[in-house]
C-alpha cells in the first residue's frame, strides 16, 4: 500500500509458473480505478466499473514501461502487477504511486528484479521545479513530466510542456532523479527492517554452441548485407532470411550425434533466437566502431521526408500526408461543436476533452495480416502522446470555441509512427484552418551503448529501435519541447547520456519543420465549407434558465427556427454552430434579445404577435414580448383590441413597468409611432 495525503494505492505483483515454447517475457501490467476511490458511483447503465477508461490504460502502461527492462531476460514467468486507487486526493495524482508500489511489490514478491526503481513528477511553477505537483498545479503548470529511475540512472521519462526550452527540461529530469534517488533507498531500508533480502536476478550459462556455429557460419553474410546501404527495408529482409535458411540446412545435415544438431534443428526458436541475436551485435559493432547505420545514413542524419497538406476532398475538414523514410502517415482533422467534447467518466477531476488524437496502427502497414480488433495499449498511448504534443500550441477556447479530434492512419510503418503522427497532425490542423500557435515536429532517438561507449541516433527506423536499447521520442516547436517520451532496454542511463539525446534532438526536429512548412506555411485563411461555423458569445448565467426555457422549449425553438445548433456553459458561454452564417446570427440575436434587461421607460419598435381579449403581445426583442393592455392602448376607451392594433401590426412601446414575475407590460399612451430606440428586427 502506497499512500500520500488521502491517496492509497493497492499495488500487487504475483509470478506463476514458466512458459514452455515462449522468447519474450509475459509481464502484465493493470491499473484498476474504483469510483468509491472519490465517492462516486459508476455512470453507465450497470453501475460498475467495466472496461478501463483510457487514463487508467495510460497508467498501466506508465507502469508497465520502466519495470519490464529490469527484468532478467532468461525469465519466462508469468509475471502480473495490479495497481489498484482505493482512495483518492485531488491534490495527489495516484500514478507515480502506482508506479513506486510496482517495484516495492516485486521486492516483496522476492521475484528477480534488477531494481528498486522509483518515480516521480516534476511541475514547473514560474521558476521553481515542484516535486509531486497537485491536480490544480499541474493545470497552472508549464510542465508536466514523470521522470522514473534506478540505482543505475533514468530508465524512464514522459512529459508534457508548454515549448520550454531543452535545458529546462533536462534540469527538471536531474531534479527530478534526485527524489528518485531518496525513494530507492527508502525501498531498500523497508525490505532490510523486514528481514527480506532483494533477490538479484543471476545470469544464466547458456550453451555456446550453436551462437558460435552461427557466428563462424553468418557472420560475413550477415556484415555484408548490413553494409548494403541501398536496400530496402523488404530486400534486406529477405537476404538476412535466405542467409538463415542456408545455414539452418547445414545444421540439419549435421550427423544426429552432433552436439549442433541436438541444441537446435531447422526449424526451431532457439536457432531464430540466436540468428537475431548474432545480427543484433554485428548491426551494434558496425554503429559503434564504424559510426555507419544499416541504411548507410550518419549518426544525426534524418531521414528523407515527403509532406502534403489537403490531400483529400474538403468534406474531411482538413488533411495531410507525412512520410519519413518508409514510415508513412496520413492524419486526418474534424471541427466539432462544444457538444462534441468527451466526457470522461474516471478518477481524475479533469470531466471532459475537448481535443482528441486517436491513431490507429492496422496490420497492413507492416506488411502483416491479422484480425482488426478495437484499439490496444500501444495504439491508445500513441494517441496520448501525438495529443500531448499538439495541446500547448491549441488557440485558446474564447477565440476559436471548436472541439477538435485528429485520427492518424498509418499506412506504412518502418519506425516512428508516433512522431510521424505529430508532423501530420500539425500539418491536417493547419489545412483545417486551426489558428495553431506554432507549428510542432516530432523526431524519435536512439542509443546503441556496449560498456562505455555511447551512441546516439537520430530518426530510428524500425530494426535500430528493435536491436536498440532506447527509444526516446522528442517533439515540439522551433521555441521548445511539447512532449517526451523514453523507453529503456536497459537498466538505466546516465543524466548526461540523456540531456545529450535531448539536444541532439532539436536540429532533426527542425529540420523536419522547416519540411513541413513547405507543403503548407501557415493555417488557412478559412475552414472547409462543410465544417460547421460557431458564434461564441457570453450572457448573464442567472439567464441560462430564461434561454433554455420551461423544459427546453425556448431553446428547442430557437433552434428549429434557425435551423443551428446551441451549446449553453455553466458559465453563461453560448456557442451557436451553423453551416449557415446568417442563421447563427439570428440565434444570436434572438438570445441577446432573450437575456437583454429591459427597463421602465424604454421605447421599442416591434410587431403584434398575439392578440388577446384583454390585449395584444408586441415583441419588443428577438425572442422577448411584452404586453399592451387593452387600457393602454389609447387615450380614448377601446372596445376591441382589433380596433387599434392587428397581428402584424408594426408598433412603438414604451415599458410601463416590469411586475415581480418579470412580466413586461407595455403601453402605446403618449408614444409617437415614428419615435425608437431599438427595434425587434
Amino acid at each position: 500500500m502506497v499512500e500520500c495525503g488521502d491517496t492509497s494505492v493497492l499495488v500487487t505483483a504475483t509470478r506463476s509458473g514458466g512458459r514452455e515454447g515462449i522468447d519474450f517475457l509475459p509481464l502484465i501490467c493493470d491499473y484498476e480505478e474504483r469510483l468509491y476511490a472519490a465517492g462516486r458511483i459508476p455512470g453507465s447503465f450497470m453501475r460498475r466499473e467495466s472496461r478501463p477508461p483510457e487514463r487508467a490504460t495510460l497508467i498501466a502502461r506508465l507502469i508497465d514501461r520502466p519495470m519490464r527492462p529490469l527484468f532478467p531476460g532468461w525469465m519466462r514467468d508469468d509475471l502480473q502487477i495490479v495497481a489498484t486507487c482505493l482512495s483518492l486526493d485531488e491534490r495527489v495524482p495516484p500514478d507515480v504511486l502506482a508506479v513506486t508500489g510496482a517495484s516495492m511489490a516485486t521486492l516483496l514478491a522476492k521475484i528477480p528484479f534488477h531494481g528498486p526503481m522509483a518515480a516521480v513528477r516534476v511541475g514547473l511553477l514560474g521558476d521553481d521545479f515542484v516535486l509531486n505537483p497537485s491536480y490544480r498545479e499541474i493545470e497552472r503548470s508549464e510542465l508536466d513530466l514523470v521522470v522514473a529511475g534506478t540505482p543505475a540512472g533514468v530508465i524512464m521519462v514522459e512529459a508534457g510542456a508548454n515549448q520550454l526550452p531543452e535545458q529546462d527540461v533536462i534540469e527538471a529530469i536531474d531534479f527530478g532523479y534526485e527524489a528518485v534517488s531518496e525513494l530507492i533507498k527508502a525501498q531498500l531500508d523497508l525490505i532490510k527492517s523486514l528481514g527480506i533480502e532483494q533477490v538479484i536476478p543471476e545470469s544464466i550459462t547458456e550453451d555456446k554452441t550453436l551462437p558460435e556455429f552461427l557466428e563462424q557460419e553468418c557472420s560475413k553474410g550477415i556484415g555484408d548485407v548490413l553494409k548494403q546501404f541501398t536496400l530496402s527495408k523488404g530486400e534486406r529482409d529477405e537476404k538476412l532470411d535466405a542467409i538463415k535458411a542456408e545455414v539452418a540446412g547445414k545444421i540439419g545435415s549435421l550427423k544426429d550425434d552432433d552436439s549442433i544438431k541436438l541444441a537446435s534443428s531447422s526449424n526451431s526458436k532457439a536457432l531464430g533466437n540466436a540468428y537475431k541475436a548474432l545480427t543484433k551485435k554485428l548491426m551494434r559493432a558496425q554503429i559503434v566502431n564504424e559510426h555507419v547505420r544499416v541504411d548507410g545514413r550518419k549518426l544525426d542524419e534524418v531521414r528523407p521526408i515527403q509532406a502534403a497538406a489537403g490531400v483529400l476532398p474538403k468534406r474531411v475538414h482538413g488533411s495531410a500526408l507525412f512520410q519519413r523514410g518508409l514510415t508513412q502517415v496520413l492524419s486526418c482533422a474534424t471541427l466539432g461543436t462544444p457538444s462534441d467534447a468527451q466526457e470522461m467518466d474516471d478518477l481524475n477531476p479533469s470531466t471532459e476533452k475537448t481535443y482528441l488524437h486517436h491513431y490507429n496502427f492496422p496490420p497492413y502497414s507492416t506488411g502483416e495480416t491479422k484480425p482488426m480488433r478495437s484499439p490496444g495499449r500501444r495504439e491508445i498511448g500513441h494517441g496520448a502522446l501525438a495529443e500531448r504534443a499538439i495541446v500547448p500550441v491549441l488557440p485558446p477556447k474564447e477565440s476559436f470555441p471548436y472541439v477538435l479530434r485528429v485520427v492518424s492512419e498509418c499506412l506504412s510503418s518502418n519506425g516512428s509512427t508516433s512522431m510521424g503522427s505529430v508532423c501530420g497532425s500539425t500539418l491536417a490542423l493547419m489545412d483545417a484552418g486551426v489558428p495553431l500557435k506554432a507549428p510542432v515536429s516530432g523526431a524519435a532517438m536512439g542509443l546503441i551503448k556496449e560498456g562505455s561507449e555511447v551512441r546516439i541516433l537520430t530518426d530510428i527506423q524500425g530494426i535500430e529501435d528493435f536491436l536498440g536499447d532506447m527509444d526516446f521520442k522528442v517533439a515540439g516547436t522551433d521555441k521548445g519541447i511539447t512532449a517526451l517520451q523514453m523507453d529503456m532496454k536497459i537498466t538505466g542511463l546516465e543524466l548526461g547520456t540523456v540531456a545529450e539525446a535531448i539536444n541532439q534532438a532539436r536540429p532533426a526536429r527542425l529540420h523536419i519543420l522547416s519540411k513541413m512548412l513547405e507543403a503548407i506555411e501557415k493555417p488557412r485563411d478559412t475552414l472547409s465549407p462543410h465544417a460547421p461555423r460557431l458564434l461564441s458569445f457570453r450572457i448573464d448565467p442567472e439567464l441560462i434558465g430564461t434561454v433554455i426555457g420551461p423544459g427546453g422549449r425556448t431553446i428547442k425553438g430557437i433552434t428549429e427556427r434557425t435551423n443551428t445548433k446551441i451549446d449553453i456553459e455553466d458559465g453563461g458561454i453560448v456557442t451557436i454552430a451553423s453551416h449557415d452564417g446568417a442563421a447563427a446570427e439570428e440565434a444570436q440575436r434572438i438570445i441577446e434579445g432573450l437575456t437583454r434587461r429591459v427597463s421602465e421607460g424604454e421605447v421599442f419598435s416591434g410587431s403584434v404577435t398575439r392578440v388577446i381579449p384583454i390585449g395584444a403581445f408586441v415583441e419588443i426583442l428577438p425572442g422577448k414580448e411584452g404586453m399592451i393592455h387593452i387600457s393602454q392602448l389609447s387615450e380614448a376607451r377601446v372596445e376591441k383590441v382589433e380596433d387599434v392594433v392587428n397581428v402584424g401590426d408594426q408598433v412603438t412601446v414604451r415599458v410601463r413597468e416590469i411586475d415581480n414575475r418579470g412580466r413586461i407590460n407595455l403601453t402605446l399612451r403618449g408614444v409617437p409611432q415614428q419615435e425608437t430606440t431599438e427595434t425587434a428586427s
